[in-house]
């Protein structure tokens, strides 16, 4: 069997713009054309990349940076921070005036109304303000929780609440996961179900988030903006994204 391609979504198939390039969907969909399957690995929830699941035909994706896991249209892996653990954090929080967003597999929902680092943060994502319900949490399943600080002020939540992680992936804005998760860790549960190893994976991505994924997976790709410590554990670098540097990285891997 050939082998599998994981993609990030935001810096390595969505360009500055928030748009697929062309050439970055013409050389998915020869990839596929070759026998490789093809899959995303975000930290986006699901409601966010419908339309690009549609465009690409895509049906495996890896989203909330791993708590949320669905292979060929199926939830094969969920996970989340325990509700006792977030009530404390979000207490945390309110006492700083540090709010945050809960997210589910299709919606997301803010605890306060108005904060400029909520606004900031999500206009990057191209999402509106959130509806408001500052208990969300206590009555739905939340597959990841958005905390909104300062990096500065990072320190003290790590100092707080060491059970979890805090990935940043805006200046005001860290994702929340339970301890161990990762787009690796979401990974290897699709690999599991389909008989493959990490060595059969090739990934591509930018972010913070997607250190583990590229550590993890046999073959890994940093685009050219991505972060200095995101290419430091990649096998490959490429260009911007762009420059079409997700399609050039696939030509000189000969995936295409």
């Amino acid at each position: 069997m050939n082998k599998i391609l994981f993609f990030d979504v935001d810096g390595t198939l969505y360009n500055s713009e928030k748009i697929l390039p062309a050439s970055a969907k013409e050389a998915l969909l020869e990839a596929r054309r070759k026998g490789y399957e093809i899959a995303i690995a975000t930290g986006r929830a699901p409601f966010m990349i419908q339309s690009l699941l549609k465009e690409l035909d895509i049906n495996t994706y890896v989203t909330f940076n791993g708590q949320y896991v669905v292979y060929r249209g199926e939830v094969v892996y969920t996970n989340g921070v325990e509700k006792d653990e977030l009530a404390k954090i979000i207490a945390f929080g309110e006492a700083r005036n540090e709010p945050v967003v809960f997210l589910d597999d299709k919606r997301m929902i803010a605890s306060v109304g108005g904060h400029n680092m909520v606004s900031e943060s999500l206009d990057t994502l191209k999402y509106p303000y959130p509806e408001l319900d500052s208990s969300y949490y206590m009555q739905n399943d939340v597959y990841q929780t958005l905390i909104f600080m300062e990096e500065k002020d990072e320190h003290l939540y790590y100092e707080a609440f060491p059970n979890v992680q805090f990935v940043r992936w805006h200046q005001y804005s860290c994702d929340i996961l339970p301890k161990g998760g990762s787009k690796a860790a979401g990974i290897e549960k699709v690999l599991t179900k389909m008989g493959l190893t990490l060595d059969d994976a090739i990934a591509f991505g930018d972010g913070i988030n997607d250190i583990e994924m590229l550590e993890a997976v046999g073959t890994s790709i940093a685009m050219g903006n991505g972060h200095e410590r995101v290419k430091a554990v990649a096998s490959h670098i490429t260009d911007h994204v762009d420059a079409d540097g997700l399609a050039k990285a696939m030509r000189y891997l000969r995936i295409i």
